[in-house]
């Protein structure tokens, strides 16, 4: 077999920087270099070949290219491919050697965080020659070989670039003496540098907004769970209303018991009528009858009093106006609580009484 080495530059750095053409403040072009081994095809059998001679295999290139995208660039570059000799049927020693220009696009596929995968396309304008250095007659002829190449590339920095790279180069042709018809195959390594360097990321100063309080309740629109609330109530802490038992109190006045007893005169009904009917149009209200004495006598005997006509009043209140007993309460306070001091007889007259406290059933705003 015929061995034919190629010194040849590749693309294969390019393709690896093509990831990141579109990084803000890289620069879109690179340049490189690389070494690698070639081999010829066909091998010693062609018709003006007796015997292959010892090939140098190496090859190596030089190129720079533009990055459109993220995805694809254009390159162009300088191979000297590798060069092969052999003997011909005139015992005659030959040698080879093909170099050139390359124009070619190139493509990548990132993967992972600092890898990519690269393919390119292209042609070389192509020199192929006898060095005469075996004594042979000169020759020489050129023309263009389409070449396609696959690759894997590994960003140490984001700059620098290195790749491997496979290529295989057709039609290799001397077509002037019709005595060659070649095709190539290339691994080697590949170095790339691109310009440029990443900006800096731009961290946007906070913007500082103004707590709003649309309803003035004192609670930021932020943590406002209830917007709209009326100026004049007071809110809780996500500015919602506050809210409290509606409660009356109904004083029934000086019911009228016999002396010393706890049973209600007849001419007093109406004050209790007036509260049945109050608590029959809420009828989720409760009342707790209160009674109360004058500072005369005993304070127990009239504590037990108090309590004893407390529980008359409510008892009228369930029997004879129809009010559950469930919404009603009774309890004595005595002399506790009196509403006016002093020992007269009007004082008496007034702290003698039975009142009510009414709870609704409805709740009210608490206000400012």
């Amino acid at each position: 077999m015929m061995k034919n080495s190629l010194k040849i530059a590749l693309l294969a750095s390019a393709l690896p920087f093509g990831v990141m053409a579109s990084d803000e403040g890289m620069s879109p072009w690179y340049v490189g270099g690389g070494v690698g081994i070639n081999n010829y095809e066909p091998a010693c059998d062609q018709k003006t070949m007796r015997s292959c001679g010892e090939d140098s295999p190496y090859a190596w290139d030089v190129f720079a290219g533009y990055l459109f995208n993220d995805y694809f660039g254009v390159e162009l570059g300088y191979r000297d491919l590798g060069r092969a000799e052999w003997t011909d049927y005139a015992n005659n020693l030959n040698d080879v050697g093909a170099k050139g220009t390359t124009l070619g696009l190139v493509a990548f596929w990132p993967f992972a965080s600092k890898w990519s995968l690269s393919a390119e396309a292209g042609a070389m304008n192509y020199l192929v020659y006898n060095n005469k250095r075996w004594g042979s007659n000169y020759y020489s002829d050129s023309g263009i070989a389409p070449f396609v190449g696959a690759g894997i590339g590994y960003n140490f920095t984001d700059n620098l670039k290195l790749s491997a790279k496979y290529r295989r180069y057709e039609n290799l042709d001397e077509e002037k003496w019709n005595t060659l018809e070649m095709e190539s195959n290339y691994w080697g390594l590949e170095l790339s540098y691109r310009f440029g360097s990443k900006a800096a990321p731009v961290v946007a100063a906070p913007v500082v907004v103004a707590p709003v309080d649309s309803d003035n309740d004192g609670v930021n629109d932020d943590l406002d769970k209830c917007p709209a609330t009326p100026a004049d109530h007071k809110v809780d802490a996500y500015g919602c209303t506050v809210y409290k038992d509606d409660v009356t109190t109904h004083n029934l006045g000086s019911l009228r018991f016999a002396n010393n007893s706890s049973v209600i005169n007849p001419s007093s009904y109406e004050s209790v009528e007036k509260l049945a009917n109050y608590m029959n149009q809420h009828p989720g209200s409760t009342v707790e009858i209160g009674g109360h004495a004058s500072n005369v006598g005993n304070p127990d005997y009239n504590m037990t009093l108090s309590e004893k006509r407390a529980n008359a009043a409510a008892k009228l209140l369930v029997e004879k106006y129809g009010i559950s007993a469930n919404r009603v309460t009774a309890k004595g306070y005595g002399i506790t609580r009196p509403v006016m001091d002093g020992n007269t007889a009007e004082a008496h007259a007034a702290n003698r009484r039975v009142e009510a406290v009414v709870t609704g059933s409805e709740k009210v705003p608490v206000l400012k």
